[in-house]
């Protein structure tokens, strides 16, 4: 039988022990407190508890057949938080987690974005106006850099370098990189840096290079409305800013692109985050060979 009188009372001390020394979001905590009831019912039914609970017996309860990884690793989280808690405030002098790795989530492919489409999206905003200007520059240079949308919103006049053709940005962990622009990027940050950018800002000084006619740099959410406004427009379903990234990379590597150099130009900080691109690269082959070849 469980040493627990109460077999959830542990859990709530954790939880209470969090909110206190973490000041961890009330969704956060309710997620943590779904996810320990249902272990916790799990072991009462072996007739255990959070006490007695070996190694084994957690990984039984963890990786249930019936769960998704998607959930197993959520609960195993929430497991090693509460193990690691007990062993530092010497109520277990083990911790049966310590070995239990979370399992390895299917892998999801970034949807693919033809050359063709792209150059639909890239085409669709109308550059006489001052938006439409504006929002080709942004379209351009996110696709030319694959920048990510936070990036390109914060970016500064002075961090672009057209002369150069280059940009420095600030990306993930406050890390410093420079990333190359095409000429066409160039070409159309330049046009609306003279023609729109003074209008939109009507004298007011701003640092940001992409601004709205607040007078103020754009927001996340607004370049977001604007990549899904075009992409609409140019018959693309749900592509996001960080769709655009994803083809900038794609095409790379379609292209020929060392996989290394694409990490490079992404800040990704680890290489398997860049490998997904080969994946991509691979499924749009098998597709040019099912559609093409008379055997496909």
């Amino acid at each position: 039988m469980p040493s627990e009188k109460h077999p959830d009372t542990l859990a709530e001390r954790l939880l209470e022990h969090l909110w206190l020394n973490h000041r961890l979001s009330q969704n956060t905590l309710d997620a943590y407190r779904r996810d320990l009831e249902k272990i916790a019912g799990r072991l009462r039914a072996q007739g255990l508890d959070w006490q007695t609970a070996q190694s084994t017996d957690l990984a039984a309860a963890v990786y249930h057949p019936d769960e998704k990884t998607r959930s197993q690793a959520r609960a195993l989280s929430a497991c090693k938080r509460l193990y690691g808690w007990l062993l530092e405030t010497e109520q277990r002098a083990d911790n049966p987690t310590r070995r239990l790795s979370a399992p390895k989530q299917a892998q999801t492919l970034p949807k693919l974005i033809t050359e063709a489409q792209i150059e639909a999206l890239l085409n669709a905003p109308d550059t006489e106006s001052a938006h439409g200007l504006r929002d080709k520059a942004l379209l351009e240079l996110i696709y030319a850099t694959g920048l990510r949308v936070s990036e390109a919103v914060k970016l500064k006049v002075n961090e672009a370098n057209l002369g150069k053709g280059i940009i420095n940005t600030i990306g993930k962990g406050s890390k410093q990189r420079i990333v190359p622009l095409g000429a066409e990027a160039v070409y159309w940050i330049e046009r609306y840096l003279a023609e729109a950018r003074p209008q939109l800002l009507k004298n007011r000084i701003c640092d940001e290079l992409f601004v709205s006619q607040k007078r103020a740099g754009i927001s996340r959410q607004l370049a977001w409305m604007i990549v899904e406004k075009y992409a609409e427009g140019a018959g693309i379903q749900h592509l996001s800013p960080h769709g655009l990234r994803h083809a900038f990379a794609t095409h790379l590597v379609n292209h020929g692109a060392d996989l290394r150099v694409v990490q490079l130009l992404l800040g990704h900080a680890d290489i398997s985050t860049t490998q997904i691109y080969t994946h991509v690269a691979n499924e749009r082959l098998k597709s040019i060979v099912r559609e093409h070849h008379p055997r496909g």
